[in-house]
């Protein structure tokens, strides 16, 4: 049976880029077999971007609009569009159309096969410095997490909705979210994924300082690794009624 979608998209400052947004949103979903729901979580922007949303929403019953009283940042963003997505497939996707959202139905339908799909830009259009502290940074972190996670920066990835229940994140963990599921036992594929330039605004998040926090936070993952609690098929449940069972066995004792 088809499943229900939801599209969680963080967006800050990103007026200039939500009509197009929009417009390829219902291009890449008018198939989708099931209900679907495009979320907009609103991370403080103050350049009209939440009017625009506005605007796009009355045009549009199926988008949900989020919208943070100040900018809280990325992980806040995408784990307050967790709490409130409704769809049996969670995608997340970047909101200033660099991620194509015609990748969304092939990333959601993997899930049939797999709990989270993740995509790996494919000839990225951003400049050689990003794409070489992406490097860095993503080989860097298998290193030290012992994971093959090709892209961690690549926002496109597709979970199912059971994956996401009940995670906790803390700044910067998004882009571990891939090895934390894989931690819970979950299964993990990656695809190619088209990626495009920036077109409109510009990106919110610097390269440098995304990187030192990024490193930094590998060590957190890895203390988490080492020291996660893994005790399951390790002990046995006896309950009372039991125990009342086992006494109605044993034989009575001759008087």
């Amino acid at each position: 049976m088809p499943k229900s979608l939801s599209v969680v998209i963080p967006v800050f400052n990103e007026a200039e880029n939500v009509e197009p947004l929009v417009d390829r949103l219902a291009l890449a979903l008018a198939d989708w077999p099931a209900p679907v729901e495009i979320l907009f979580v609103d991370d403080g922007s103050a350049d009209g971007t939440f009017e625009r949303l506005r605007t796009a929403q009355a045009k549009d019953a199926r988008i949900r609009i989020a919208r943070f009283q100040r900018n809280f940042g990325q992980t806040a963003a995408m784990a307050a569009g967790f709490r409130l997505a409704q769809g049996e497939i969670v995608v997340t996707l970047d909101g200033d159309l660099q991620n194509d959202p015609a990748d969304i139905p092939r990333l959601a339908n993997l899930t049939g096969d797999w709990d989270v799909a993740c995509g790996i830009r494919h000839g990225r259009k951003d400049n050689w410095w990003k794409r070489s502290t992406s490097r860095v940074a993503n080989a860097f972190r298998n290193w030290a997490t012992r994971d093959d996670i090709v892209d961690t920066g690549c926002t496109l990835k597709a979970y199912r909705r059971e994956c996401l229940e009940g995670i906790e994140l803390y700044q910067g963990m998004h882009r571990f979210l891939p090895t934390l599921l894989k931690m819970r036992g979950y299964r993990v594929t990656q695809v190619p994924v088209s990626h495009h330039a920036r077109l409109a605004g510009k990106t919110k998040y610097g390269t440098w300082g995304r990187m030192v926090k990024g490193l930094a936070d590998v060590w957190a993952v890895r203390w988490m690794q080492k020291n996660r609690l893994d005790f399951e098929g390790a002990f046995e449940v006896f309950d009372g009624h039991d125990v009342a069972e086992s006494a109605k066995a044993l034989p009575s004792r001759a008087r």
